[in-house]
């Protein structure tokens, strides 16, 4: 008669058919079987455990384990240095000339610097220092700095402020000079944002230019009104 306990593709059938009864596990398939499922919940839960934790049940592991470890460590340790340079900063620091060589030439490879020269009393520097601070907590990774004009560049003339530099690299690579650039006291942060995404200095989340928003509104503002008095004139006539 044939072993029901036989692993056998026809013995396999049966069981499936409920001819037979499941197969009997011995001690030691029940020992082994119990020892993947250990090791496969060990593996399981490595993701959900901190660095520290990692190091303390390090010993718990086995070689495989290991290796996969010491790779997800490695890219835990890759994500929390790149969370770190992407939220360096976070907001608009006070410099005076003694500290440009440093904190702009010196800042560091690829890393853009936003520097306000304002003087206090200036409206438009005001409200420039206002929606600088509120860019400085949107975009982390930029190195926002202001500074009182006279005490960066001697003799520098009011007429030029408010000023903006972007550096990348130490270098200059965009500047707005003068009230009319900034279109005045209508200035808004959205409009400011977008100025210094045109610069590179930022990726901005704009679709388009905020000022040709206000733009097109105007415009149509002023034809609505043209059209209303061309029908006020013919209704007179």
């Amino acid at each position: 008669m044939q072993d029901p306990n036989a692993d056998t593709e026809w013995n396999d059938i049966l069981r499936k058919k409920g001819i037979l009864p499941p197969k009997e596990t011995t001690n030691e398939e029940e020992e082994e079987e119990a020892s993947v499922l250990q090791q496969q919940s060990v593996v399981k839960t490595y993701e959900d455990m901190t660095l520290e934790e990692l190091e303390e049940n390090e010993d718990d592991f086995s070689e495989e384990d290991e290796r996969a470890i010491e790779l997800y460590r490695q890219q835990r340790m890759a994500q929390w240095q790149a969370s770190q340079i992407k939220n360096k900063f976070g907001e608009v620091v006070e410099i005076s000339g003694q500290d440009y060589v440093q904190e702009v030439t010196k800042a560091g490879k690829d890393l853009w610097v936003i520097l306000h020269l304002y003087k206090q009393g200036i409206p438009l520097c005001t409200l420039i220092n206002q929606h600088l601070a509120a860019l400085a907590r949107k975009f982390k990774d930029i190195k926002f700095l202001k500074a009182i004009s006279t005490t960066c560049i001697p003799n520098y003339p009011d007429k030029n402020l408010p000023t903006i530099f972007a550096y990348l690299d130490g270098e200059i690579r965009a500047q707005f000079i003068g009230p009319l650039v900034f279109g005045g006291m209508n200035l808004t942060q959205d409009e400011l944002e977008w100025k210094l995404a045109e610069a590179g200095a930022l990726k901005t989340e704009l679709e388009e230019n905020p000022r040709k928003q206000i733009q097109d509104q105007l415009m149509s503002s002023i034809r609505t009104t043209i059209s209303s008095k061309r029908d006020s004139d013919s209704d007179d006539d």
